[in-house]
């Protein structure tokens, strides 16, 4: 989990405008909340969330057209705490002489967009949540496969990376290989991606350290990505009880986020690669409303049926 993110990378991810102190960028942005100061505006500050970035939109700067000079350069002094990190005016609005000079004052970099400030506290809570989450590291390696984020685990040995190799020769992307970052978009949406150290690389036993981007192309690899599906690779042994049917419902939790998954015995002569692309292609499909199982279901009870009717 990163502590903070500056402000010139809010700059830079959500396309916002310097308006006014470029030379403070660096001021530290701790919190993903904002903070929309309507009640400042009118003097109240008991409960003035000063940490988080002050977004200022038509119905902020309409009220202080109606304040005097003296006071409104006074709530602006106040806004402009230590701790305050900028001040995004959405809209294309123009930002009050007061502002600018009790930010000026202060060291405090005002931003700008033409966004309405509904969609623009959208794309920073967006990005801000992302950034600032808790993390989670997890052994694995991560692919998409068909827009289907696919974490693959299993014991060190199994032939994780190998298998992650062959579908990226397949066509499909790698995000991560043997270590995965992963948080918590929102309660249901879990993002993976590579530590920086690691990004677009493998390691293939025999071989060493391969770039992935490098062999094979910018196609070959993403960022990020959902975590829609766990394979966990298991080596077979008889002793072991594995889904034949595809009716189970196994789920793993991760970062209080429940993820389906599904376990494949490893055994010679299994083509890895190819079934793990039939496991996500069967996840998409359920997702989209069709299920396998319970076609075999109903054949199956169709069949029960006729052959009832016969005896």
């Amino acid at each position: 989990m990163a502590d903070e993110v500056k402000v010139s990378d809010l700059v830079k991810n959500v396309r916002l405008k310097v308006l006014q102190g470029k030379d403070f960028l660096d001021r530290p942005v701790t919190t993903s909340d904002i903070s929309r100061p309507g009640l400042e505006l009118t003097g109240y500050f008991k409960y003035y969330p000063a940490a988080r970035v002050q977004l200022l939109g038509i119905t902020e700067t309409s009220f202080a057209k109606n304040m005097t000079h003296d006071e409104l350069l006074m709530v602006m002094r106040k806004m402009c705490a230590p701790e305050t990190p900028t001040f995004v005016v959405s809209t294309d609005l123009p930002v009050p002489d007061e502002l600018k000079q009790a930010a000026k004052e202060t060291s405090i970099p005002i931003l700008g967009t033409k966004l309405t400030s509904s969609r623009v506290l959208s794309n920073m809570t967006f990005y801000l949540s992302g950034q600032l989450a808790q993390r989670q590291s997890v052994h694995g390696v991560l692919v998409d496969i068909n827009g289907v984020g696919v974490l693959i685990t299993g014991d060190s040995g199994v032939g994780k990376s190998e298998t992650a190799l062959e579908l990226v020769r397949r066509g499909h992307r790698l995000v991560a290989d043997d270590r995965v970052e992963v948080y918590a978009q929102d309660e249901q949406t879990l993002v993976g991606s590579a530590p920086v150290i690691l990004e677009h690389l493998m390691e293939i036993r025999g071989i060493g350290i391969i770039d992935v981007m490098n062999l094979y192309g910018a196609g070959a690899v993403m960022q990020e990505d959902d975590v829609d599906l766990i394979v966990h690779l298991e080596t077979w042994s008889p002793d072991s009880q594995f889904d034949r049917l595809g009716d189970r419902g196994d789920t793993q939790q991760i970062l209080d986020v429940e993820v389906p998954k599904v376990s494949i015995p490893v055994k010679t002569g299994r083509n890895l690669a190819i079934i793990i692309e039939a496991a996500a292609m069967n996840f998409r499909a359920q997702s989209m409303g069709y299920d396998a199982t319970e076609v075999f279901d109903a054949n199956l009870n169709r069949l029960i049926k006729e052959n009832s009717r016969k005896d």
